[in-house]
């Protein structure tokens, strides 16, 4: 009987004696290793994002609900995103790089921020000329939502078929009309990418002259500001994106609505070319502690709920061409032909146009 009771005794020393020794081995493991669950049992997914969308929130939360897995969000504007990263260097606990116009996105694929990922998925959902060029690991970035660079003039100075494309900003006939923001913004770069992949490099430096030449006064302030100064009468013609206008409309505030009301809207070069087209997107970092759900989440982005709360939050189309939106403030605004240029290539473009700008004195 005391054999047994000593062989029980032991036994039970023996298991807290594994306990003690094995303790110290699991705790040695990183909370945030590839693969490893949180003391809960959920994954966890480290968003970095240059969107800051109320809206987002519900896609956020859906994705959670959908997989079970929590989103850690880091938000700043793109350049905020990118220097992060940069410093955080291979410790960063980024997973998923959400960055806002393809400029921003080919700047982050060459400081070589992204992962290329494999998914059929993606490649069928989101058009070749919405994404990055395909490599042998795969493609780094992908466009999910997006919007059209648009032309608005003040009603009662400026004729609408003077300003109707691109190309007759830049005419004579607008001398002193003309007002942009800064030359070096990237949603400038990216008109002038795709304007020279459009009319080639010759044709958009003097395209560009011409604009010089036509300025009301020296670029400035974003594109809620041209629109302000079109409806004041400082500018007669000015270049926007198509959600800043939609807010504009949608606003309920007195000023706004009368701003609004002397304003008129082009969908620019119609049967020329269309409408410049940029967009929204994003990929996997790098160093991704968590690459399958990085994955998850990005395919999650290509969704039909996805599209929807992308595209409504901001006024904005969705990527994927069979998602349809009930969006009051972009029916308004009417149906239009968009260029098929290749943001990869607009975003590849943007060192040539920067270039080009500076050469002519665009500021």
């Amino acid at each position: 009987m005391k054999t047994q009771q000593l062989q029980k005794i032991l036994g039970l020393s023996a298991l807290i004696l594994s306990g003690f020794l094995t303790a110290p081995l699991l705790a040695q493991e990183p909370s945030d290793a590839k693969g490893i669950k949180s003391a809960k049992g959920t994954k966890e997914l480290n968003l970095y994002s240059a969107r800051h969308y109320q809206t987002d929130e519900a896609l956020y939360s859906n994705f959670t609900k959908k997989t079970g897995i929590k989103i850690n969000r880091i938000e700043a504007d793109d350049n905020g995103i990118l220097e992060r990263i940069k410093s955080e260097g291979e410790k960063s606990q980024a997973d998923v790089i959400l960055l806002v116009d393809a400029a921003r996105l080919w700047r982050a694929q060459t400081l070589n921020l992204f992962a290329p990922v494999k998914s059929k998925y993606l490649e069928q959902r989101i058009p070749s000329h919405l994404r990055a060029s395909n490599e042998a690991e795969g493609i780094p970035w992908f466009g999910y939502s997006t919007r059209a660079r648009v032309i608005v003039y003040n009603k009662a100075s400026v004729k609408k078929s003077d300003v109707d494309t691109y190309e007759k900003l830049a005419s004579s006939e607008n001398k002193g009309k003309v007002c942009t923001r800064s030359g070096s913004h990237p949603y400038m770069l990216s008109l002038v990418g795709a304007l020279i992949e459009r009319d080639g490099l010759s044709a958009t430096e003097g395209w560009a002259k011409g604009m010089v030449a036509n300025m009301a006064r020296s670029p400035r302030g974003g594109d809620t500001d041209q629109i302000k100064a079109v409806a004041s009468g400082e500018c007669g013609v000015a270049l926007t994106n198509t959600y800043y206008f939609a807010r504009m409309m949608q606003s309920d505030k007195p000023d706004d609505i009368n701003m609004i009301s002397k304003v008129g809207f082009i969908w620019p070069n119609q049967g020329s070319g269309g409408v410049h087209i940029n967009i929204s997107g994003g990929g996997m970092a790098r160093n991704a502690p968590h690459p399958k759900e990085a994955l998850q989440f990005l395919e999650y982005l290509a969704s039909d709920s996805a599209q929807e709360y992308l595209a409504n939050g901001n006024n904005e189309w969705p990527a994927v061409q069979s998602v349809k939106v009930e969006n009051p403030a972009l029916k308004a605004l009417g149906p239009f032909q968009a260029e098929k240029v290749s943001v990869a290539t607009i975003g590849k473009n943007q060192i040539v146009a920067q270039k080009l700008l500076d050469q002519v004195g665009y500021k």
